[in-house]
């Protein structure tokens, strides 16, 4: 399978100012395999520490920082020969090893010819109070589940994604019933690289649900073990983001998660999941300027799912459901199709990505994104009604002053009506990259 984020990795691997990498993102969205692939593809040798229930990882970086003898017990350990810019050095699962995030900066002082890569789950909840972190002194890149068009590559349709990345709209059009086909299969089977190979290769539905589940286990065990004062809480939270997403006004409501909830009794919650890289926190912004962090509301906001495929199985939604017809993209008031939309938008790392809401109204922009030369407002409809008075009054009179150009994303075809162009959702990644390219 092919990701983008190799590209960025052949960047880091050619700076002449790279630095040790770290490779962050949840647990289970592919890092793993992306280091091993790009270490047997752009080097002479890869080799590879896996650190989980390691002793020799656990004991490597407590004794002192010294690389040359770090390097010497690798050697000894794997029995491979480090070459500086011909060898691919890889720790994974690195939180499991003490100090393994701290020699970072060492590698990068003392060593940094050497090419070394470092991958972890769940980094941001597993820091040690003692440990350093090596602030200036590493490279950081973060894979997301695979994209939409990352899903169409898999498939085998190279031809189908060029077309969507160059916004050409009138094969675009002509070939819509083949790419509502493969939008559908991709709300249902989603984008964590384990469940898009079984799909393609066994295209087996069932056995998809059946390891979207077993993610959904694997991310409760971790829950119960990095986080047991947290864990009644933070289960609470997890479950009820099926639920909050499928109400009309999607603000993350304290009550709806149980009765009585409070901020003061979830927020820890709530962060441990953004941390863990399990939930997306979009803020409301109060006011569509530039910069938008000045005007964010850190009381409101919506929780997303970092895969539209396991909220579908977070819901239990039915195959027939997500797989026939179009009633996918209507039902539970858009849930899987905003959720869809966020999950496209987060991998372009030069976004800064809120929703607007005005104040007692229920007035509402189901994103505002600040790319590097526009304020975007963003309307997302999950089928082919697309009336909606309150876009038009956003752009067109509230905030008229402002001569901003919005973006609907829709199931009808593409068209530009001057102060908004409507596009199909499943042309995002591509009009995105077309309005602020980034090195995805």
């Amino acid at each position: 399978m092919k990701r983008k984020l190799y590209h960025s990795l052949l960047e880091w691997k050619k700076s002449p100012d790279r630095k040790p990498l770290i490779l962050e993102g949840a647990r289970q969205v592919g890092k793993t395999w992306l280091l091993q692939e790009f270490g047997r593809n752009e080097y002479d040798n890869m080799v590879y520490i896996n650190c989980h229930n390691n002793p020799f990882a656990h004991m490597l970086f407590q004794t002192d920082f010294d690389i040359e003898r770090i390097v010497r017990d690798v050697e000894a350990k794997t029995g491979q020969r480090i070459v500086a810019g011909k060898t691919l050095i890889v720790f994974d699962e690195i939180q499991e090893s003490p100090q393994g995030i701290a020699s970072l900066k060492y590698f990068c002082e003392n060593a940094r010819d050497l090419h070394v890569a470092v991958a972890g789950s769940l980094l941001g909840v597993t820091h040690r109070p003692e440990e350093s972190y090596p602030v200036g002194k590493v490279d950081v890149l973060k894979l997301f589940p695979m994209t939409f068009d990352e899903f169409v590559l898999a498939v085998g349709n190279e031809k189908l994604v060029e077309i969507l990345m160059n916004c050409e709209w009138a094969s675009v059009e002509v070939l819509s019933h083949t790419l509502e086909g493969l939008l559908r299969q991709y709300y249902y089977v989603g984008g964590m690289p384990e469940v898009v190979l079984n799909y393609v290769t066994n295209n087996d539905i069932f056995k998809v649900r059946k390891i979207q589940k077993k993610i959904i286990s694997a991310y409760a065990n971790d829950m119960a073990k990095h986080a047991v004062k947290e864990i009644e809480h933070i289960r609470l939270v997890w479950k009820s983001i099926a639920a909050q997403l499928s109400r009309e006004n999607k603000k993350f409501i304290y009550g709806a998660v149980k009765s009585g909830g409070r901020a003061r009794d979830l927020e820890t919650a709530i962060q441990w999941l953004v941390d863990a890289g399990l939930v997306y926190k979009i803020h409301r912004c109060r006011t569509p300027q530039e910069p938008l962090n000045f005007y964010e509301d850190f009381d409101a906001f919506k929780l997303y799912l970092l895969d539209v495929g396991l909220l579908g199985a977070l819901a239990n939604a039915k195959p027939k459901l997500m797989l026939v017809n179009n009633d996918v993209f209507k039902e539970f008031k858009g849930a899987f199709t905003e959720n869809y939309v966020l999950q496209q938008l987060v991998p372009h790392e030069n976004l800064d990505i809120y929703y607007y809401s005005k104040e007692n109204s229920k007035v509402e922009i189901d994103f505002l994104v600040q790319t590097d030369n526009r304020l975007l407002p963003i309307e997302v409809k999950a089928e082919e009604n697309v009336k909606s008075k309150s876009f038009s009054q956003f752009i067109n009179i509230d905030y008229a002053e402002k001569h901003l150009k919005g973006l609907r994303l829709s199931m009808k075809p593409y068209i530009d009506q001057g102060w908004m162009e409507n596009i199909p959702l499943y042309s995002i990644s591509g009009y995105i990259n077309s309005v602020s390219p980034s090195r995805l």
